[in-house]
């Protein structure tokens, strides 16, 4: 009888670890509430929602249908990536019932900025050159595709820190550093100015690109707009800024995000530890997406998990230096792009973008993501390096 007992007891242990083995990994995510019904319909099973405050929901889903997700909440709902992942149940909860701060971050009071710096601005703006914007988006969209587990989203994240590094090579208050993420290969990518205050001031966009849902690594991503245009345009506010010789005083950072469309994972992990760290942060601007106009509006200002008030005050910005470009407001939806990381964190963050969401490009997050979709140059960027000019240099103020 012990021996028999003993061969079941192990027949179990075995039978137990064999389905341990087979079940699929679990991720947990945060997302829109107004999108359960269709995870409910599409994943069934394999998507379990968890837990839901005030319209966002915490769902448990198979790590393996994360991709077809992202994928979806393009085609469907107009939105890339459209949630956040999260690294442990504990961090999920915190974030699902953290409307407090997220509340806070949408309506904090924001410093009262009058615009002093028309000279130094004027300048710099005069000088955004569309042939530098559009050289960056062909060499970025020429891998085959940025995705963060592949080599070449690696490679094209090093040849960013390579580039940015030979932008401020002359100076001695400016470096170019990798942050190094554990669990996948793609490291993000950031840029330093030093000022001569603890604030700081983020300029950031993701540098990731996806196509379709399987086989992610070898698909043909070349993500020409997302998000190729938004890191060109960062890229030649780096060149102005540099060349200027102009000296902030507040630090000003510019970040490439790996691993956006995923669920926004590079950017939540630094906008997370540079809380930890209590940084100083006065004001992020998102850029995701800065080159096709799909809309009678040549910048959007969303609205949702973005500061009231830094919308404005950008809005007085375009009014001031770009009076020629028309803009307005809409609505992205939860975790459409890495400002929601942090906004999460407290901090003042917006989204200029380049149309209506229901205008977006449609290309993206396909083969067909390329530079001639926008007629083969960088026009409608030029305008997004001159805000960013603009609010890079009044904001420092």
């Amino acid at each position: 009888m012990k021996n028999s007992l003993k061969w079941i007891s192990l027949s179990l242990l075995i039978c137990s670890s064999v389905n341990a083995a087979q079940a699929p990994a679990k991720k947990l995510i945060t997302i829109d509430s107004d999108v359960i019904s269709f995870t409910n319909k599409s994943f069934g099973p394999k998507a379990m929602e968890i837990k839901s405050v005030e319209g966002i929901s915490l769902l448990e889903i198979d790590e393996d249908s994360i991709n077809e997700l992202s994928h979806e909440m393009h085609e469907r709902f107009n939105r890339c990536g459209g949630f956040m992942v999260h690294d442990s149940l504990d961090e999920a909860l915190e974030t699902l019932e953290s409307s407090e701060i997220r509340n806070f971050a949408k309506s904090a009071p924001f410093a009262e900025y009058s615009l002093t710096e028309e000279d130094v601005v004027t300048d710099m703006i005069a000088q955004v050159s569309e042939k530098n914007i559009t050289e960056v988006i062909k060499k970025l969209s020429s891998y085959k595709n940025r995705y963060y587990k592949s080599q070449s989203g690696v490679d094209a994240v090093h040849w960013i820190k390579d580039h940015w590094s030979s932008l401020i090579a002359h100076r001695n208050d400016a470096k170019v550093e990798l942050y190094e993420h554990s669990k996948w290969d793609q490291p993000s990518v950031i840029l330093t100015i030093e000022g001569t205050t603890d604030e700081t001031i983020i300029i950031g966009g993701h540098a990731d690109s996806v196509a379709g849902y399987w086989g992610r690594a070898n698909a043909h991503a070349p993500g020409a707009d997302d998000n190729a245009s938004g890191i060109a345009t960062i890229t030649e506010t780096i060149r102005i800024l540099a060349n200027s010789g102009y000296k902030p005083t507040k630090t000003i950072k510019f970040m490439g995000y790996a691993a956006e469309e995923v669920g926004l994972l590079g950017s939540k992990a630094i906008a997370k530890e540079m809380k930890q760290k209590n940084a100083n942060i006065v004001g992020v601007l998102q850029l995701d997406m800065t080159n096709f106009k799909g809309s009678d509006l040549d910048i959007v200002m969303m609205t949702d998990y973005t500061n009231q008030q830094q919308n404005a005050f950008i809005g007085t910005l375009l009014d001031k230096y770009l009076p020629e470009v028309s803009w307005g407001y809409d609505k992205c939806g939860y975790g459409c792009s890495d400002h929601a990381s942090w906004h999460g964190q407290g901090y003042p963050a917006s989204m200029p973008f380049e149309s209506k969401k229901g205008d977006m490009n449609h290309n993206i997050h396909t083969s067909r993501d390329t530079i001639e979709q926008s007629r083969g140059g960088s026009l409608h960027a030029v305008k997004f390096a001159k805000l960013a000019l603009s609010y890079a240099v009044e904001l420092d103020r």
